[in-house]
């Protein structure tokens, strides 16, 4: 049996085909054969394009109110931005020591395993009130290198035993050292920034210390969620069949006296574990909680920094800086944010200006040109 059909029925959609019973039927017209298939989409509003569309027709009574009103949104906005990251106060002091006068420059080279001291005075000729942050910032550091962000195991940090014991790969060089896995493992963590900065105010004769606050200064997510100390208690016991990094002068276990604040969970380590994007950067170091009452939390006035100089930079000629900040609604200080919302909305005004002027002058004669129906 074949089946025969007429085209038109087939493009009209119909179903009035006749049949017709023969014995030469080709195989793809059979019952159930199977013939060639077509390519042809589905005939459907999405496959063959027929869904609705709107599209915006652009006059000048529709474009030059667009940019008006975008000027005249973003150069509020961006004064408004600009000014408050003016009233930031922020002071920076580079401590690389590169200079010969420079009060660090005894300890840019030493190679000695003691620790250098130096001192550096600096005057605050304005006061910083509320929360002062203290950063660290490095220079000429490559914290984004693609393998150096992945040398790390993001199980052992979060305390996981098999990982402590059995380190991922990726921490590779720095997986283990004289036959014992090292503990956190990886370039990052064994390239952690270790100068102790201390601050001190001037009164006379004496120095006051201001008081550094060293909790606090990672985030919450990191501190409660992504890292965690291995169970068991005692962390000199759970750390006693690892070792500490190479460059680190003591195991992970020892880098507070607080619990809360030691191991893994050690805020500092937190915050240098989270790598920055650009090689030049800041992380923060310490709180400075303001004063009660209406005394500035850094009042004007003298002051001495004391840095403990560990930390190597002249190999990759890098930089090192102390930095006090305060912080507003929008966080640090960053003019480029006000900058480019009133570089933004000036361009826009002045392109609104622009074309309103060409629409007066040219928009009549080209209305007086048209053909009349």
């Amino acid at each position: 049996m074949a089946i025969n059909y007429n085209a038109k029925d087939e493009v009209d959609g119909g179903h009035g085909s006749s049949l017709v019973v023969g014995s030469h039927a080709g195989p793809g017209n059979a019952i159930g054969g199977s013939g060639p298939k077509s390519r042809r989409p589905d005939n459907t509003a999405f496959k063959q394009q027929r869904l609705p569309a709107w599209q915006p027709i652009l006059t000048a009574g529709t474009v030059l109110p667009a940019f008006f009103i975008v000027g005249l949104i973003f150069i509020p906005i961006g004064i408004g931005v600009f000014v408050t990251s003016n009233n930031i106060r922020e002071f920076e002091i580079d401590y690389t020591g590169t200079d010969e006068k420079d009060p660090c420059n005894k300890c840019l080279l030493r190679n000695d395993t003691k620790p250098c001291i130096c001192n550096i005075s600096f005057t605050l000729e304005q006061p910083f009130e509320g929360y002062v942050f203290m950063y660290y910032g490095l220079s000429n550091f490559y914290q984004n290198h693609r393998r150096y962000v992945k040398s790390r195991d993001d199980s052992q940090l979060n305390g996981d035993l098999n990982s402590l014991e059995n380190p991922s790969k990726e921490c590779e060089p720095y997986l283990k050292y004289q036959d014992k896995k090292i503990a956190p493992c990886g370039a990052i963590a064994n390239s952690m920034f270790n100068d102790t900065l201390e601050l001190f105010q001037k009164n006379e004769s004496s120095l006051i210390p201001v008081h550094l606050h060293k909790k606090g200064i990672a985030w919450w997510t990191d501190k409660n969620v992504k890292f965690r100390n291995p169970p068991g208690g005692n962390l000199s016991e759970v750390f006693k069949d690892t070792t500490k990094p190479i460059n680190w002068p003591k195991p992970v276990y020892e880098l507070d006296e607080d619990e809360e604040n030691n191991g893994f969970i050690n805020e500092d380590f937190i915050v240098w574990m989270r790598t920055a994007a650009l090689p030049t950067f800041r992380k923060l170091y310490r709180l400075i909680e303001k004063k009660g009452g209406l005394h500035p939390t850094l009042p004007v006035g003298e002051y001495l920094l004391k840095i403990t100089y560990n930390y190597p930079v002249h190999s990759f000629d890098g930089r090192k800086r102390m930095i006090l900040s305060t912080i507003s609604w929008m966080g640090g200080k960053n003019p480029f944010l006000g900058i480019a919302y009133i570089a933004v909305g000036s361009i826009c005004f002045l392109l609104g200006v622009v074309l309103l002027v060409i629409h007066h002058k040219y928009g009549n004669r080209n209305n007086s040109a048209d053909i009349p129906n």
